[in-house]
């Protein structure tokens, strides 16, 4: 059997395993306890990002995203925005990509709204693509990174961290952030 054929059938069972994730939806119970794991586990990595956070005008946590493929990648998580320590939505990231994706990997994602007018943009939005629709300062090193005020003044900021898992690739470019309608 070619193995072109057997990496392109396993990357696309992949890519459908990813994407039906979404009738496996966690509850928003179960969201909120993941998500606020998440943001005590971010604070404790680095004590000057509950600082960061607390100057965010919003915050997108997402605890949980899975990313894999052989070739043919996806990737899913859910979450929830938070607008002064209190959950006002609830959004779903997911990509799918052809390329050089080789490995499965779960890891969590934050992304930081620095300015009322970033956040609104976002919130506005019907589906906001990363890399297309906005401008993301990705944190080098994720939540263990360091920023200086310099970069605590650009209106997005990115952390992924807690990767679990092998993957060639874990970049935020192509990644679809949707509203969950709940």
């Amino acid at each position: 059997m070619d193995i072109r054929i057997v990496l392109a059938t396993t990357g696309l069972a992949i890519v459908a395993l990813a994407t039906s994730a979404a009738s496996f939806s966690a509850t928003e119970t179960q969201i909120d306890t993941r998500v606020s794991k998440t943001l005590i586990h971010f604070d404790t990595i680095n004590p000057a990002n509950k600082d960061l956070r607390d100057k965010a005008a919003g915050v997108l946590v997402f605890p949980r995203v899975v990313k894999g493929g052989i070739g043919v990648g996806g990737e899913f998580g859910e979450g929830a925005l938070q607008i002064n320590g209190k959950t006002v939505g609830y959004y779903r990231v997911g990509a799918a990509s052809v390329g050089l994706t080789l490995g499965l990997a779960k890891h969590s994602e934050i992304i930081m709204f620095m300015t009322p007018e970033a956040l609104e943009k976002f919130t506005s939005s019907m589906g906001w693509s990363i890399g297309a629709d906005a401008g993301i300062t990705v944190i080098s090193g994720g939540a263990n990174g360091s920023y200086d005020t310099q970069t605590q003044q650009k209106p997005i900021l990115a952390f992924v961290f807690a990767d679990k898992g092998l993957l060639g690739d874990l970049s935020l470019e192509g990644s679809k952030i949707s509203k969950l309608n709940r």
